[in-house]
């Protein structure tokens, strides 16, 4: 795949960096982009709406050093969280806030992995094109503005209670408030809306954060809980395509592949901090906006 340039591979993976934790939609991006700049960039839609695309494994690929960044962010909840997954299936009960935040995340990925892995390929070929990608970003606009409306008929935010104590000695805050706030149930109920990324234009974080503030958190504690819900996902989303980056369809993008995932590493990192900073005192409504004109305007551009 001579056609993707080292110049591309930066500005893609910088960008796969940024939207795919904006709620506004890394693969809609990654297909909008290049069809708006058109020539050998538009080249590149073509070939991502293939069975057997270079680009799009190429695509996949940076998943892994966004959920790397994710991992290094956050790495203190992530040892919590293991931690507690193995220390609830010793004793078979949940009793820390780390021991409900590995449930809650395993439920929450299963309805997404499950899709994923007999519908992805499928959906991402079938509308890895501009027209859809534009149709689906308008919509996930309409969901993060439903979002914001709805939010105020959601439960009541409940504080950290006396009894979680011993629980914020270890934990963050904001990981026991998410612990208490969202029941099994939610988080199934957010891992099935979770699949709709797999369409290109609806943003797995965003939705996810739809969900979160539905049930109650607030915008940061939504932010949180949507970026460790998407770190399994992104990263064996990612771990998936390795396998075609080192066979054929890797073949003269290697070296793009490497220093695209640099890119999407950095940004991704900047990315989540900025996020964090935004959402202690602003909501979705300025993303919503976004997804809503920048979609409009494709819609008209490429109907």
């Amino acid at each position: 795949m001579d056609q993707l340039t080292y110049l591309q591979a930066v500005v893609i993976g910088v960008l796969q960096g940024v939207t795919e934790l904006f709620p506004i939609s890394s693969l809609g991006h990654s297909v909008l982009v290049p069809a708006w700049l058109g020539g050998s960039w538009d080249t590149l839609v073509t070939q991502e709406a293939s069975p057997e695309s270079p680009y799009l494994a190429f695509i996949v690929g940076l998943h892994v050093a966004t959920a790397l960044a994710l991992l290094v962010l956050f790495w203190r909840d992530w040892v919590g969280i293991i931690g507690g997954f193995f220390s609830s299936v010793r004793k078979r009960g949940v009793e820390t806030t780390y021991e409900r935040l590995a449930w809650l995340i395993i439920l929450a990925t299963i309805p997404a992995g499950v899709t994923g892995l007999l519908l992805e390929h499928s959906l991402r070929t079938l509308f890895a094109k501009p027209l859809a990608a534009a149709v689906f970003l308008t919509v996930n606009g309409l969901i993060l503005a439903g979002a914001e409306y709805l939010r105020r008929r959601a439960p009541a935010h409940r504080p950290v209670t006396a009894g979680e104590a011993g629980d914020r000695a270890a934990a963050s805050e904001i990981d026991v408030a998410i612990g208490q706030q969202v029941s099994r149930r939610d988080a199934g109920l957010i891992g099935v809306v979770q699949t709709l990324a797999l369409l290109p234009g609806i943003s797995r974080s965003g939705v996810t954060m739809s969900g979160g503030l539905l049930r109650g958190l607030t915008h940061e504690e939504a932010v949180r809980f949507s970026f460790l819900l998407a770190t399994p996902i992104i990263l064996a989303a990612g771990l998936l395509k390795v396998p075609d980056l080192v066979g054929p369809l890797g073949n003269g993008i290697r070296g793009q592949v490497a220093l695209g995932s640099l890119a999407a590493f950095g940004s991704a990192l900047v990315a989540a901090r900025f996020l964090e900073r935004w959402f202690r005192t602003r909501t979705l409504i300025p993303f919503a906006v976004y997804c809503l004109v920048a979609g409009g305007l494709s819609i008209i551009r490429f109907a």
